[in-house]
């Protein structure tokens, strides 16, 4: 027969398992997966597992560290070439890797959004938010070379002295505006209002004398090319002019990074606010810069616009 339990006899086995020694009890044994490394520094054993955690939790940490909003935002189309009577679809992303897709863009942060093709500019309504971008519709009735844009409202930002360094950095910031900050060493607290704007082209059909796109738009920060930017083939030289509120800034620093890559080759644009820069490699490129300033309120503080211009090479 089978052993009937009751409850006091429950209690009398369990504290009798108590009190037997530990070698009388059989237990399976279980592998760890982890590994004991006995470092030399310490007593204590420490897992491989334990060590990368402590790595991931490091990785984290640091990028945590990094100011968010220093990050590139583009407008990018799904298709850089289409048919007249084509919805061009586009997406609007933030992120800090070209052009991986990481942050979408709220629709209420959009002050515009516009397209101009042979001349004619209208305003982009057909909006639809996704998990990591913000699309963006509109229809390309005919041949040319349609130029697409979006300004989005100022915000507000406060940063931490690591932070600024990394952002001034990030951005190359000019001399004028790097040693008053150091010199400071980061006594003052960091606020900034910035302003971003964005960029793109798409080819319709074949064009014949749509030169539109070689003409500003009137971004507060602005990116014009002076040579085709549906055209291009590697090994072209791309010219291009940075206006400010529509007037050539010179001395200005102008980034451009190849997508998948993270290390971004900066040039000064000249007294006319031209620089060029030479296409080594096809596929989607992006131009980005930022004109970083005092604030002109009695309050203080610092104000900035950010521009990009996405573009392919084929």
């Amino acid at each position: 027969m089978p052993r009937v339990y009751t409850g006091d006899m429950v209690l009398r086995d369990y504290a009798l398992a108590q009190v037997v020694p530990a070698p009388t009890m059989r237990r399976r044994k279980v592998r760890s997966k982890c590994r004991i490394m006995k470092p030399r520094t310490t007593t204590e054993p420490i897992s491989k597992c334990a060590l990368r955690s402590l790595a991931v939790t490091c990785l984290v940490l640091c990028l945590a560290a990094f100011p968010a909003r220093a990050h590139d935002t583009w407008l990018q189309p799904r298709r850089v070439a289409v048919l007249p009577g084509t919805i061009a679809q586009l997406d609007l992303t933030s992120g800090a890797k070209f052009a991986t897709h990481e942050t979408a863009i709220k629709q209420e942060r959009i002050e515009s959004a516009r397209m101009r093709l042979n001349g004619r500019t209208v305003d982009i309504k057909d909006r639809a938010p996704e998990k990591k971008s913000l699309e963006l519709r509109t229809p390309l009735s005919e041949p040319g070379v349609a130029t697409l844009w979006i300004s989005l409202a100022p915000k507000g930002v406060d940063l931490k002295p690591k932070e600024v360094r990394h952002y001034l950095a990030e951005i190359d910031a000019p001399a004028s505006l790097r040693q008053p900050w150091e010199s400071a060493k980061g006594g003052k607290p960091w606020r900034e209002v910035y302003t971003k704007h964005a960029k793109t082209f798409v080819r319709v059909g074949r064009p014949k004398s749509d030169r539109s796109w070689s003409e500003p738009v009137g971004m507060a920060l602005e990116i014009v090319p002076e040579k085709d930017p549906t055209a291009l083939q590697t090994g072209d030289e791309f010219p291009v002019r940075v206006l400010k509120n529509g007037s050539p800034l010179a001395e200005f620093s102008l980034g451009i990074v190849h997508e998948g890559g993270t290390n971004r080759t900066f040039k000064k644009t000249d007294a006319a606010g031209r620089t060029v820069f030479k296409l080594t490699r096809s596929g989607r490129w992006l131009l980005r810069g930022t004109e970083l300033r005092a604030a002109a309120k009695p309050a203080g503080g610092w104000e900035s616009d950010f521009t990009s211009l996405m573009f392919e090479v084929r």
